[in-house]
């Protein structure tokens, strides 16, 4: 309800799935996401996103920074919200909104560590935040393997898991 299109990224994430990670000890937060329109495929900008990060997600979030754990976003939504919350503290803070955030190399992204994400055509916006995770060679070896691989793109298609 409030979404555009479905968080693809998280389309894979079955409460077994879920259950199995956090044995493993992975801690996992929510937050609250309205997804804009994701597939922009001529390097429009995106949309603004609503997202609601609450305080006990800022908590474990922060918690990860102190004591040097990784910290994995499942989808670019997700990096979009974090990012919108980052104080100059170089902490997250609880917040509610609609971010209108571009992520580039050039600002970079100080929130995360490492990215779930959809395989994102060519001349998508989104391509510029995965190169500000990873090189723009490294991506463009994955995205080779992937179409040499026919994985599946976008909403429906398979993940790519970016651990610079």
């Amino acid at each position: 309800m409030g979404s555009a299109e479905m968080p693809s990224a998280g389309r894979a994430f079955t409460a077994e799935l879920i259950m199995r990670l956090v044995a493993r000890g992975i801690i996992v937060v929510p937050l609250i996401l309205h997804t804009g329109v994701a597939s922009l495929e001529d390097h429009e900008p995106p949309y603004a996103e609503y997202y609601r990060v609450p305080e006990s997600t800022v908590q474990i979030i922060n918690l990860a920074y102190q004591t040097d754990h990784r910290v994995l976003a499942v989808g670019t939504t997700v990096i979009r919200a974090l990012e919108t919350v980052m104080g100059e503290d170089g902490f997250i803070h609880a917040g509610e909104g609609w971010t209108d955030v571009i992520v580039t190399p050039e600002r970079g992204i100080h929130t995360v560590d490492a990215l779930l994400t959809g395989m994102h055509e060519p001349r998508a916006t989104h391509l510029a935040m995965l190169e500000a995770l990873a090189s723009r060679s490294h991506l463009q070896i994955a995205y080779e393997e992937a179409l040499e691989q026919r994985y599946l793109w976008h909403e429906f298609g398979d993940l790519h898991l970016i651990l610079p």
